[in-house]
């Protein structure tokens, strides 16, 4: 029990600080929240790094995996409406894949570091444990660095000199009109519509297939299994037969980061729907391949390795789509009204489907054995039929676009005149 909540009281400070995500972005900006932010990994992590000192180790990890988990809540909010908000539109998804890119490098360097001859063994895990710290150390001075979104500056605070230099910093020489015009037109949106509550977004039927959307696809990333991959991979491998198991779990976050890289090319040719539905297709396919393996393994010796070939697959194809597009499409479904509140809510979803998985995966692998990835195969497929059916292609689209998707299809489902009405809240043209 004081493993399950090591491991899952993280993703209980996520979900926590993830209502903050809207608050704190647009009261504090974006660049000056994640600063200041940064003095909570560097308490949680100092928990981390004294924990072995006390004769309550474990309890002061738990509280310092809290503490970090409120700092993460609120940066996997910020951070992908931040990148979103200074990224061109062409590019816009290549560059919010950076966001998972940098979270998957972290895992890759924490595996290797976590290997017993470094800084995994019994004198040196505080050392490691606390290693965060001095990352949000380095982040807190670089973001020094770091302009202001010019979305924000315009949009949220009307300083339009500011927004207009923030754009020629991260553009460099060139005419900024185009992008200017594209900011009024949303200030003039944004203008029409007050900041929506996260009570009203829940209630109102105004945002209800953009928000359903949102929730939907977090969901679909952590009950896809990958969370139960990362945290309990060394024990998913030692059952298979791995006699290294740890080396094999280092193997994951290696194809872990390299498919990410893959993804940052991919993601703008191929589209958003199309490799979110291939990833769900194919991790469903894994997670039968690992079911089968760990099956039949007790007889057929080879079958551990059938096993292990299918983590590797499902950590790829997660990379592809599941894994760095929920991050970034929500930030694209709405408008600058709705939008801090979606972020928020969508990423309580997160945390709370991670903080289950964390917390309950390996007591139901010891209730179900071998059967545990079945589970998931059940979710794989019916996030699987739902983004078939309601997720939208937004690659390279404005949010006038995505709100014109949403109304075709609502007209689809026979309400034209109610779709209308609400695609002006959205703020798009019913007349299209």
């Amino acid at each position: 029990m004081l493993w399950s909540m090591s491991v899952a009281m993280f993703a209980v400070g996520g979900m926590i600080s993830s209502f903050a995500v809207g608050a704190i972005g647009d009261k504090m900006g974006r660049v000056r929240a994640l600063q200041l932010l940064n003095i909570l990994a560097i308490s949680g992590n100092i928990f981390l790094g004294v924990a072995s000192m006390t004769a309550i180790s474990h309890i002061l990890i738990i509280i310092g995996r809290l503490i970090t988990g409120l700092y993460c809540g609120i940066m996997s909010g910020i951070v992908p409406l931040y990148v979103s908000e200074i990224a061109p539109t062409p590019l816009r998804g290549a560059l919010g894949t950076f966001h998972q890119l940098a979270c998957v490098i972290g895992i890759l360097i924490s595996q290797i570091l976590g290997l017993r001859f470094l800084l995994g063994s019994s004198s040196m895990w505080p050392v490691l444990l606390s290693l965060s710290g001095f990352a949000a150390l380095l982040q807190l001075l670089l973001l020094f660095f770091c302009p202001e979104s010019p979305r924000y500056l315009y949009i949220k605070v009307g300083e339009l000199e500011a927004a207009k230099k923030s754009l020629l910093w991260l553009r460099g020489n060139y005419d900024p009109t185009k992008d200017m015009e594209e900011m009024e037109r949303e200030k003039e949106e944004a203008s029409k519509e007050k900041p929506v509550s996260i009570v009203q977004l829940i209630t109102s039927t105004t945002y209800r297939q953009p928000f359903l959307v949102a929730i939907m696809v977090h969901l679909a990333q952590q009950f896809s299994g990958i969370n139960a991959i990362f945290y309990y991979s060394t024990d998913i491998f030692t059952e298979s037969g791995i006699k290294e198991p740890v080396y094999a779990t280092i193997g994951v976050g290696a194809i872990n980061t390299l498919f990410t890289v893959v993804a940052l090319f991919l993601i703008e040719k191929a589209g958003r729907r199309i490799l979110f539905l291939g990833g769900m297709f194919g991790m469903f396919l894994c997670t039968i391949l690992m079911t089968v393996g760990l099956t039949l393994q007790v007889t057929h010796a080879w079958m551990s390795y059938v096993s292990m070939v299918a983590i590797f697959v499902f950590v790829s194809v997660f990379e592809l789509g599941p894994g760095p597009i929920p991050w970034f499409i929500v930030s694209e479904l709405f408008s600058q009204g709705p939008r801090p509140s979606a972020v928020a809510l969508a990423g309580f979803a997160n945390w709370f489907s991670n903080f289950m998985v964390g917390m309950c995966f390996q007591y139901i692998a010891r209730f179900t054995g071998p059967y545990v990835f079945l589970i998931f195969a059940a979710m794989l497929f019916g996030f699987g039929m739902f983004i078939y059916l309601k997720v939208p292609e937004t690659k390279g689209k404005s949010f006038e676009e995505i709100a014109e998707e949403f109304r075709r299809r609502k007209k689809g489902s026979g309400r034209g005149s109610r779709a209308a009405t609400e695609l002006e809240h959205l703020g798009g043209n019913p007349q299209a």
